[in-house]
Formats: C-alpha cells, structure tokens, sequence
C-alpha cells in the first residue's frame, strides 16, 4: 500500500492537482483513510494520467482491512474520499479558472474540464465504455447513445439505501451544496466535486460537469436558489449571456414541464457542452425576414420536433422574438392535430431553447413541445412512445 500511495502522490503531481508543497499533506490525509501508521517516499518513474488502477489497489487494500465492505457503492464513496486528498480548495479553482478566462474562455473549461476528469469526478473508465454511433434518418444523420457509465447497484447496497433516512441537504443533486458532500446510499459522494460560479445577465448561476458525459464537455448550468424550472424571458437573456461569455459552447433548457421536461424540474438549470448537435445540421423548409425583426434571420427546420430558428448579431431580438412566440404557443391548440393548450388550468404547451453562436451571431432554436398525454399514448403524445422505452425514454435534441 505504501507504493500505491506514492504513485497516487505523483499521479497528483502530474496531473497539477497539488503542488510540491502539499505532498506530505495529502500523504498524511490518505494514511489516515486507509488505517496506516508508517510510509515512506518511494522515487515513482511516471505521468500518468489515469488513477483507476492506483485506487483499485487502494481499494482493495480498504476492504481486506476491514475499512469498507465489498460493494459498488461503498467503493465509490470511499474512493472520493481518496481523491478528495489531492483537491484544491474550491476558491483555488474558482482563481485559476479566471486566470485561464483571461487567456480564453476555451482555456478556461479545459483547464475545469480536465481537473474534473483527473479528479475521477467523471469516472473516464465508465464514461468511456458508452457506445456512441451515428444513423441517418430522413431528417440527417442522428446521433446514437447508450449510457453505460452508471454502474448497477448491488441488492445489498439497495436495501442500506431503504434504511437511510434523509434531511433534505442537499435539497438535490443540483444544489451547490453539494460540493465536498461525502454522499451515503442514496446520494453520490461529491468531495471531488467542483463548481465555477458565474454572472448570466446579472443572476449568479455555477458551471459544473456532468459526471456521465452524454456528449462532449457535457456541462451543467444551475441556478444558486433551489427553485423550479421555468421558461420566460429570462430563460432566453440567461442563455445567450452564457454563450456570449462562452461562444465555443451551446447551452439549452429542458422544458418546463413534466414528460417534455427536465429529470429535475425542481432545479432551475440548464445543459450545454462543447458539441454540435445533429439539429445544427438539420435542411431549412423556410426562410422569413420580417421589418419588425430587421437584424434578424427567421427559419423552420425540416426536423422530427417542430423548431423556428432565429439568428441575429441582435440579441434583444432574439430575446423578444421568442418571448412572443412562447407567449403565442402556450395559448395555441389544434385538436385535430391533438394539440391543447390547457386542460383545465393545466398548462402543456411549452419551449425547448437552445443557443449558439454561429460566425459571431447568435443563434437560438426554439423547439415547440406539448406534454399532454392520451389512453393510447400515456406517457405522451408528443414524446417517444412505449415501443421505444426499452431503448431511451428521453431525446436529446
């Protein structure tokens, strides 16, 4: 275990998650968590990048000590704990993150993405296993994921779960409370886990990773209060505030509502990353140039999901241009076509948007959803139907 622990020491070092002078600290942090009373330093020849067969070792080690029991979730608690000793203090990431930004923002997320991956916050050995391929279909090559990076739990871990009682802190997963959470048998341990606050049209939000990489530099957008989702006005300013401070990304919203929404509709937040999606390429059916909207290109997308793209170097447009049509879809029905606004005071018509920028524009694609559901489709009209969950129950746009 001695050597383990000084190779886990250099991969610290190589990978700039400490520094020389935080050497004998983080050694005494891992000899603490593994019950050792005695190390040396060991000269490792490396730079590596990968931790996972350092921490396997470590793991093992863990649980013929007694330490741990022999289980999936208690594995992956305790190996964060293990990470945890060669982290930064959040405020050290949130300062070296900006001195990147002044460079660039691309220096700045590779800088963030990379300490998210070196800290085994993303699990690069799970997330590498995803399969990813491409099929084309009449509206474009559509892109294929199957997510295998969520590992299953073991029936014992399952039953711990049951017996937990839980307070409600963090409120949920997005919560910035979150960061340096140890986790239990419900919820993930997130002391590798760092955030990156930011300013979207003067409301602060923080920038994180998400730990199961859908796509490229899957980035996550949430809101400082722990308050629902909702798509208005300043859903469309706070979307194409983040992509003008980060122009190499897209950033989206989830719709509001539930089936056509977000997993967690409780969260205000938002899902970017550095990717092109396939809608990006989808053929345009129609082109309009409207006076009222002078700087501003208008088109309808040959697309599977009803979608009007705008773009313009006007920001106010766009932001008033989809205001407008949110406020005019929300009250649009077509029964003929099963489209209803309202049952009752129930709402189901609602906004998927997501921004860019496009050759120093911006550009935002206002997907129209409606969440209502029938005897024959309950788990909705409008959305992937039950011959297809066996698959995917969600579509990422």
């Amino acid at each position: 275990m001695n050597t383990a622990i000084n190779e886990l020491i250099q991969y610290g070092l190589d990978c700039h998650l400490i520094q020389e002078d935080d050497v004998d600290y983080a050694v005494n942090l891992l000899m603490d968590l593994l019950q050792m009373n005695d190390f040396h330093k060991e000269e490792i020849i490396s730079n590596r990048k990968e931790c996972t067969p350092i921490l396997e070792k470590m793991l093992n080690y863990a649980v013929e000590q007694g330490i741990i029991e022999d289980s999936i979730v208690e594995k992956d608690l305790f190996d964060t704990r293990l990470m945890n000793c060669l982290m930064p203090r959040p405020s050290e990431v949130v300062k070296t993150f900006h001195e990147h930004y002044l460079h660039s923002p691309q220096a700045a997320t590779n800088y963030f993405y990379n300490l998210s991956t070196y800290s085994h916050y993303i699990r690069k050995d799970r997330t590498d296993l995803n399969i990813q391929f491409q099929k084309y279909y009449k509206y474009g090559n559509i892109d294929i994921t199957i997510n295998l990076s969520k590992p299953e739990k073991d029936p014992k871990d399952i039953a711990k779960a049951k017996l937990i009682k839980t307070s409600g802190y963090p409120k949920c997963l997005l919560c910035k409370e979150n960061v340096g959470f140890s986790g239990d048998f419900q919820l993930p341990a997130r002391q590798n886990h760092r955030i990156i606050p930011i300013d979207l049209n003067g409301a602060k939000y923080y920038l994180q990773y998400s730990p199961y990489v859908y796509y490229n530099e899957h980035c996550i957008v949430f809101n400082e209060e722990h308050i629902s989702m909702v798509i208005n006005e300043q859903t469309f300013q706070h979307l194409l505030s983040f992509v003008e401070q980060f122009p190499h990304y897209m950033l989206g919203s989830n719709a509001d509502l539930p089936i056509v929404g977000g997993s967690i509709l409780t969260h205000d937040h938002f899902q970017g990353g550095c990717y092109e999606f396939p809608i990006e390429s989808a053929d345009v059916v129609k082109t309009f140039y409207f006076a009222t909207y002078p700087h501003m290109k208008i088109e309808i997308l040959k697309w599977p999901l009803s979608t009007i793209r705008v773009t313009s170097a006007n920001k106010d447009e766009i932001v008033r241009f989809a205001s407008q049509t949110l406020q005019a879809w929300k009250h649009y029905s077509h029964p003929s076509l099963d489209i209803v606004s309202h049952t009752a005071e129930t709402p189901h018509n609602t906004i998927t948007p997501i921004a860019r920028m496009k050759n120093q524009q911006y550009q935002m694609d206002l997907v129209l959803r409606n969440n209502r559901t029938s005897e024959k489709y309950p788990d909705g009209i409008f959305h992937p139907h039950q011959n297809l969950h066996h698959i995917k129950k969600k579509i990422l746009v």
